[in-house]
């Protein structure tokens, strides 16, 4: 239950089920993003019955993916896989030489313990094509993780640069004004690289605001090409643009040495300014302006906000982002009851849950509930004892929860919105208000006209 009284969030966590999309759904926005790339997933009948559902049926251009199928043959490890993989390898390279492969495994995959990272260097050096692995299966927690797994393995295939830094003789003493002075060059000459999948589009206005700033960045994963992946090392500074890369983080700070920074996700005004002004912060730059634009836009919301001011929300928990569409709608004047998350790496969203905390105390609300890994059924019932006016959710509840009675948004939209940056804002508010909308016009239309 929220409780007025309290001072600092309170997190929990439940022993349910993951109740969410299958991570391999990632295929369906990188194969767009990474331009030259061809994504060919291992698994079962079951996966291609899932890729094609979800991700639909593309009649103008024929997608870069395909499903190599497992039969029971192969499960049972009768057949030579490699030949097989080999076979599909060489006929996508003639049909549509790409720069890259990415090979995903699946549930079955790790069940019948096939050595794709073994087989794949051996199959690269014999068809020339460069083949990534990335094991983005059922048993990660939620749908996003996908990306997560297919980016830590592109950090590995970028180029790692040694800096060169240019010293004195040893024997030379330095004073300590000196000594500062070096350092502050050193930090301005480190280079940035930002990671997150999200539209070309969204990458240029993020990449202007900070251009605003003073700062250039040197490179995105994933880039756009497999041949512009950013070189890394240990004078690259690295910050995410999505709460759900965890695994990116971690492997670009410990295989590559860069240095994380740890800011909100500029998702919303509010964490897109506290986004950019971390990475300030971190170059010695002090920002300018940022006020000024923060406020703008949220006067160019106002249209959005009079329909969610004094609502209340909660989320059952689906694609990770929940942390910071929970702030942003806070900040919009909403109340969040109960955030439910699959999973959730506290040192990577450390930054998010202190803006939270804030964004709370500013806005002079209750702080939410963080159940990790909720339980549906006891979700059900704090729903009903709560009575929010919105429930965030996947697909698999929407249903039954609207006939209950209740107001509820997929979750799954905000993975695929363009939600990023100052000028997305419109969009999240845009999905957040179209159920109350359609709410409002059924009342004003009242139920007895609607039949007639």
């Amino acid at each position: 239950m929220v409780n007025l009284k309290e001072e600092n969030l309170v997190f929990s966590c439940e022993t349910g089920n993951y109740h969410t999309f299958c991570p391999i759904s990632c295929v369906s926005w990188l194969y767009q993003k990474i331009e030259d790339s061809f994504f060919l997933v291992i698994g079962t009948k079951t996966c291609g019955y899932f890729l094609q559902n979800s991700m639909g049926v593309m009649i103008f251009a024929e997608p870069r993916y395909a499903m190599a199928e497992l039969e029971e043959a192969d499960i049972s490890a009768q057949l030579n896989d490699y030949k097989e993989l080999k076979r599909l390898c060489i006929q996508i390279k003639q049909d549509r030489n790409p720069s890259v492969i990415v090979w995903i495994g699946t549930c079955t995959t790790e069940i019948i313990k096939m050595d794709l990272e073994g087989m794949a260097p051996l199959l690269e050096a014999e068809i020339g094509v460069p083949i990534v692995v990335a094991r983005a299966n059922g048993l990660d927690y939620a749908f996003t993780q996908g990306e997560d797994t297919v980016l830590a393995a592109l950090a590995q295939r970028c180029m790692t640069t040694d800096k060169v830094v240019s010293t004195q003789n040893e024997n030379d003493s330095l004073n300590l004004e000196a000594a500062d002075k070096e350092k502050t060059t050193s930090v301005n000459n480190n280079s940035l690289v930002l990671f997150g999948s999200i539209p070309s589009t969204v990458a240029s206005q993020l990449n202007n605001e900070l251009k605003k700033q003073g700062i250039t960045v040197s490179g995105w994963l994933p880039s756009q090409r497999y041949a512009e992946l950013p070189n890394l090392g240990e004078h690259v500074y690295v910050c995410g643009i999505n709460p759900f890369l965890s695994r990116t983080a971690t492997t670009l700070m410990r295989r590559k040495k860069c240095k994380l920074i740890g800011a909100p996700f500029p998702i919303g005004p509010d964490g897109t300014r506290a986004w950019v002004e971390k990475i300030c912060s971190t170059f010695g730059i002090i920002p300018q302006g940022l006020e000024e634009r923060e406020n703008n836009i949220w006067e160019g919301l106002e249209d959005y906000l009079k329909l969610v001011r004094g609502k209340s929300v909660f989320f059952m928990g689906d694609n990770l982002l929940e942390i910071s569409l929970a702030r942003f709608l806070t900040r919009c004047g909403m109340t969040v009851y109960e955030i439910g998350i699959p999973y959730m790496d506290k040192r990577f969203q450390a930054a998010e849950i202190a803006l939270l905390e804030k964004t709370c105390f500013d806005m002079k609300v209750p702080f939410p509930r963080i159940v990790e890994k909720p339980d549906n059924y006891y979700q059900i019932q704090r729903i009903r004892e709560l009575k929010p006016d919105l429930v965030i959710t996947g697909m698999a509840h929407a249903n039954p929860l609207e006939a209950r009675g209740i107001t509820t948004k997929w979750s799954v939209e905000f993975t695929f919105a363009q939600i990023h940056g100052f000028a997305n804002s419109r969009d999240i508010l845009e999905l957040v208000t179209r159920p109350l909308r359609r709410n409002q016009n059924l009342n004003s239309l009242g139920w007895e006209n609607l039949v007639k």
